[in-house]
């Protein structure tokens, strides 16, 4: 494996029953990058981490993580956040993420020293002695990412990840996860909400049926859909539609459309020699949920 790639795979295939959940899945994961994994519901985003994380063997294809064949071979330079959480709620939060720790090989004490640490970094300084069934439910879903993170992975994989937390902790956990990629750990994490992905990803795949539809940078996905333009004449709507792309569509105070191959400039001539003029202007790249919203409706057609 290239030294650069923390986790690299190959034609990943998956069979339950009549269900083929992965259908051949090809991955390279930059190390020390954040690499999310998006897709929607029942598309094999899990059952595509389960088996990089040798969890569950794959029908087909390889796979190669930080240098083992087998990822077990790794596994305490791992750490795993599974779709499905799961504490004790007899533990204290600091025994918790210490009793994670342990599972990868971390000392005890050193494990509740540093879940004391973490916890306080987190803001969650106060729920270090309170017992897990104490804490609400995004309280104790942040306990189990520290408890993934404890023992300081060279890999951290992280199943949905943002599911079921409010806003403030999603904010929370955005800055755990950036704080682990400038650590030097590489993450990986799968999702269906777009703009955790759109702020955090170094590089990201769009996987729809089994397939993976996309790899690339945020913006190499936002590329892939033309710039849409919001425009407003400075006489009022009036006639300028006729000036304009065919697709324009009258919104509030002026139109919206797509930004036509020749760029912008020959719709504001036309405009400023027709005497509408032009009040205001303004050009954005689609965001990433249009992307992908678009890549899944074309692997359902």
């Amino acid at each position: 494996m290239r030294q650069d790639f923390a986790l690299t795979a190959t034609g990943l295939q998956k069979r339950f029953g009549r269900k083929q959940a992965v259908a051949g899945v090809d991955l390279a994961v930059p190390a020390g990058s954040i690499y999310g994994v998006l897709g929607p519901n029942g598309a094999g985003k899990t059952t595509t981490l389960r088996i990089l994380l040798g969890i569950i063997e794959p029908d087909a294809g390889e796979r190669e993580v930080l240098g083992a064949m087998h990822p077990r071979d790794a596994g305490d330079r791992i750490g795993y956040l599974p779709e499905e959480r799961g504490l004790y709620p007899s533990m204290k939060a600091k025994e918790a993420i210490a009793f994670m720790g342990a599972l990868r090989g971390l000392d005890w004490a050193e494990g509740r020293r540093r879940g004391v640490a973490m916890l306080e970094a987190a803001d969650l300084g106060q729920a270090a002695n309170e017992k897990i069934r104490n804490l609400s439910k995004g309280m104790a879903q942040l306990v189990q990412l520290l408890g993934s993170m404890v023992h300081r992975p060279d890999l951290l994989v992280l199943d949905e990840p943002f599911s079921g937390l409010d806003p403030v902790n999603q904010e929370k956990l955005e800055r755990l996860i950036l704080a682990e990629r400038d650590r030097g750990a590489t993450i990986l994490f799968s999702t269906h909400v777009m703009a955790h992905a759109q702020r955090l990803c170094d590089r990201l795949a769009i996987i729809s049926g089994g397939l993976r539809r996309f790899e690339g940078t945020v913006e190499e996905a936002r590329a892939m859909l033309p710039m849409r333009a919001h425009l407003v004449p400075r006489t009022g709507n009036g006639d300028a539609r006729a000036l304009l792309p065919a697709d324009a569509i009258a919104v509030r105070d002026g139109y919206d459309f797509e930004v036509p191959a020749e760029g912008i400039e020959p719709i504001l001539a036309r405009l400023i020699e027709s005497g509408h003029g032009v009040a205001g202007l303004s050009i954005e790249r689609p965001g990433l949920h249009e992307v992908f919203v678009k890549l899944v409706r074309e692997s359902e057609a």
